[in-house]
């Protein structure tokens, strides 16, 4: 990796008090946390446009892994912050920064899903989540206190394609036949019939299109990717442009998953609907498909910023995570389990079983 970058940057300095304005979930402005003077965010009319993937991997651009940390240098209080992240606070006076993504010489942003869901909201989800965990020890409670957790925007790439599927496979059509079997009915061996289901194959081939729209491919590997399928579905069609005053306040991570492959994921998430598409189209009563090649037409792609609140805590010398999505309060993530908890069920469940014996044998 390389050094440090310094980078050239934006900050929201407060028109009343001077201290550092954010982005206030669920609103269009950007508030300051001390004295609450608002400023609010203009619509820019820009619009969400997804780019051809074809001219985009013919240009030449850096790789994600030779680019080294950024560093901000708060325009408040002087202090230099070193991060991998695209916007972050100033770790001496916790001022907003934003990074000019145009410099990074990375893939720009094109739209951002802006936080709806404020701290308040993440309590509320967290608590509900941690009431639904069976077994849960009792410092599980600890993550509910949602001043722990971060307001992170996570890189996301999406992609569309006009998908050209030729298949190679068999259908299958059923027939009953009449079978004879010998059974022994009181000592007498009788022979009877019975009817049998069978399958008879036909070779089949064909072609199947399936256009695909804005198949979600996480650009980062810092978070569980598990957790954050589990977050879906995103209202995607909400997004905005980018615009850097979404991101004053949060962090946003610097996407290290490669478009191409990301591509590579997005592809493997559409071959199980375009196998369906094969079989329906085999038709039959059963189908085999033995081979699928697919030409991936007009592939349009972009980056995303989806707003995820990202709590951790730490249980007998491990730490977990619980993931919240900004926008649903959809909550997903790691728990530990009570060995207290499950020994003292198992307990109470062997006592249930014993009284029950015990009244059923003084009842005989």
């Amino acid at each position: 990796m390389t050094g440090e970058q310094r980078m050239s940057q934006q900050q929201y300095p407060c028109a009343g008090c001077g201290a550092g304005v954010e982005f206030a979930p669920g609103t269009t402005v950007l508030r300051c946390p001390y004295c609450g003077h608002e400023t609010a965010l203009v619509p820019t009319g820009r619009p969400v446009r997804e780019h051809a993937y074809a001219e985009f991997v013919s240009l030449p651009r850096k790789p994600v892994a030779s680019l080294g940390a950024h560093v901000f240098t708060c325009q408040k209080c002087g202090a230099q912050t070193e991060t991998e992240a695209i916007s972050d606070r100033c770790q001496f006076c916790g001022a907003a920064m934003v990074a000019d993504v145009a410099a990074t010489g990375q893939v720009v942003p094109e739209a951002v899903l802006p936080f709806v869901v404020d701290r308040a909201g993440v309590r509320q989800a967290l608590r509900g989540w941690v009431a639904s965990r069976w077994f849960a020890p009792s410092g599980l409670k600890r993550v509910t206190e949602a001043e722990s957790a971060a307001s992170t925007y996570l890189p996301h790439w999406t992609y569309d394609a006009r998908t050209v599927s030729r298949y190679r496979g068999q259908r299958g059509e059923h027939y009953w036949v009449t079978e004879s079997y010998t059974e022994t009915v009181n000592g007498q061996s009788q022979t009877r019939t019975r009817q049998v289901r069978r399958t008879r194959w036909h070779a089949a081939s064909g072609t199947v299109e399936r256009d695909f729209d804005d198949i979600l491919v996480a650009a980062t590997g810092h978070v569980s990717g598990e957790h954050l399928d589990e977050l879906a579905p995103w209202p995607l069609a909400d997004a905005d442009g980018y615009r850097p005053e979404y991101l004053a306040g949060h962090q946003s991570l610097r996407y290290d998953v490669e478009p191409e492959a990301g591509f590579a994921t997005a592809k493997s998430r559409m071959a199980p609907v375009i196998e369906r598409d094969c079989r329906r189209d085999i038709g039959g009563d059963e189908q085999r498909v033995e081979s699928v090649e697919t030409d991936y037409r007009d592939v349009g792609f972009k980056l995303m910023l989806l707003p995820v609140w990202i709590a951790c805590y730490l249980y007998a010398g491990r730490t977990y995570n619980v993931l919240v999505n900004g926008r649903t309060a959809e909550v997903a993530g790691e728990r530990p389990y009570s060995k207290v908890k499950i020994a003292s069920a198992v307990l109470a469940a062997v006592l249930v079983v014993a009284a029950v014996v015990l009244l059923f044998s003084v009842n005989r």
